[in-house]
């Protein structure tokens, strides 16, 4: 049920971690540019949201389930911050504000899924339609302007904010890693997405489980979107397009088990290295860009295609 440890069931992860230490060796020797410290705090700086994000999706999927809207969640909620922070609100407030607002749009996916009993696939792809096109509709595409200046990079200076904001999604994780190792919740998430029946036999409560999955990924993205908008100095309405196909290749390519019941998120941390370098990678490789898609494409379909295979074998 729990897949905690580092032993031979973490092959998938040991197999794409040797798979980006391969890559880093390559980029060592034919792009030694590659490992700059500006550009690496940056590329780190780029992919801690992602991470953040990953990181609930990978609890969501634990628990057998999926949310395909947190892409129009994230744009949702750096549109809020912006707009609370345009407004005066002083930035624990934007960031408390951001984060409910998330927590609230997860409630809704987690409502309908748990308490009506919809497939989360169909509930999510609805709310992801219904998210985005609202905000279309109140914003018509124009992003949020005249942003204060304790806005960007929480107003400590673009290094420094860098930094503070690579230091939260660190802390963030490992705080996650211990509350999925030793608290009951965490047990409970991987229980439910094991076996359901099961889990409520043993006196846990399964819908509720899957209620607050769903909450704690809208607080999540909420969370991570905030981190993104005080990057720029202005909010871009669409900055979450896209987002959710990333946080779930990289939580499966680190070996999630779409079935559920089975994943780590130190494989979720490796999944998000491993897709978010192969970009990089091939520009400094002077590799023409657009197979970033097609590499990123054929790692899924690979993993995808061995958990098929481990789970004919077992």
């Amino acid at each position: 049920m729990r897949d905690l440890g580092f032993g031979g069931r973490h092959l998938r992860e040991w197999s794409v971690a040797l798979a980006y230490a391969a890559l880093l060796g390559v980029l060592a020797v034919l792009a030694p540019q590659f490992f700059k410290p500006d550009y690496l705090r940056g590329l780190l700086v780029a992919k801690s949201t992602v991470l953040i994000v990953a990181v609930g999706m990978t609890l969501v999927i634990v628990a057998r389930q999926i949310d395909i809207s947190v892409g129009s969640q994230f744009s949702v909620c750096g549109v809020i911050a912006g707009l609370l922070a345009k407004a005066g609100w002083p930035m624990p407030l934007v960031a408390a504000g951001t984060v409910a607002a998330g927590a609230a749009m997860g409630a809704c996916n987690g409502g309908l899924v748990a308490a009506v009993g919809l497939p989360s696939i169909v509930v999510t792809l609805a709310t992801m339609a219904i998210f985005r096109e609202t905000l279309r509709w109140l914003r018509e595409g124009e992003f949020v302007l005249g942003l204060p200046e304790y806005f960007q990079w929480f107003g400590l200076g673009q290094q420094a904010g860098q930094w503070t904001v690579i230091l939260v999604a660190a802390a963030f994780f490992l705080a996650a890693c211990w509350c999925l190792r030793y608290l009951a919740g965490g047990r409970a998430v991987y229980a439910v997405g094991s076996d359901a029946e099961a889990a409520r036999l043993a006196g846990m409560r399964p819908r509720l489980v899957v209620f607050l999955v769903f909450v704690g990924m809208g607080a999540i993205t909420g969370l991570a979107s905030l981190l993104n908008a005080i990057q720029f100095g202005e909010v871009d309405p669409n900055s979450g397009v896209g987002l959710e196909l990333q946080v779930i290749a990289a939580a499966v390519v680190g070996g999630t088990a779409i079935s559920g019941g089975r994943g780590t998120l130190v494989g979720t941390l490796i999944g998000v290295a491993l897709l978010g370098t192969i970009g990089p990678a091939l520009v400094f490789l002077d590799a023409e860009p657009q197979w970033e898609k097609a590499v990123q494409g054929l790692i899924i379909l690979t993993a995808v295609a061995t958990d098929a295979f481990e789970g004919r074998r077992r």
